[in-house]
């Protein structure tokens, strides 16, 4: 029987497509979960912050531009459903506004997580300390085995 659904966000993907510091984690933490039969999930705003991050490595000269094109495509072709349920936009607010967090963009993924009673995983320390203690579905995956 398959798990839960799990819901990453853009750092996750990143260290997926892109040799980063927490590749290997994330590529054996995909593994685990495919072989498991685990739906990953995103709200639509994935897409665009995978996009941006690797044109970010463009633009700072850390990735060829033919490099971050396949990593893009690669990232679109990871067969993560994107999800968009018509209450998510608000949920996040008021999840950014709870938390105090600086921006509502990470607030997407932990509200879509917080909704479908899934863990939500991320590489990004910083987001995964500032709210570890207020919610217990934040994963992150320098924590992974």
């Amino acid at each position: 029987m398959p798990r839960s659904p799990v819901c990453v966000d853009a750092s996750i993907v990143v260290a997926l497509v892109t040799p980063k510091t927490q590749s290997d984690e994330a590529l054996a933490l995909w593994a685990e979960w495919m072989q498991a039969g685990v739906e990953v999930i995103a709200p639509a705003l994935l897409r665009c912050e995978v996009a941006s991050a690797l044109w970010r490595k463009v633009v700072r000269k850390v990735m060829a531009l033919e490099d971050a094109r396949r990593s893009l495509q690669e990232a679109l072709s990871l067969g993560i459903e994107f999800l968009d349920p018509p209450e998510l936009l608000v949920l996040a607010f008021d999840l950014a506004a709870r938390l105090q967090r600086p921006a509502a963009y990470d607030a997407h993924y932990l509200a879509l997580a917080e909704l479908v009673k899934a863990e939500f995983w991320t590489a990004d320390e910083r987001l995964y300390n500032a709210v570890r203690d207020k919610l217990p579905y934040i994963r992150w995956l320098g924590g992974y085995k």
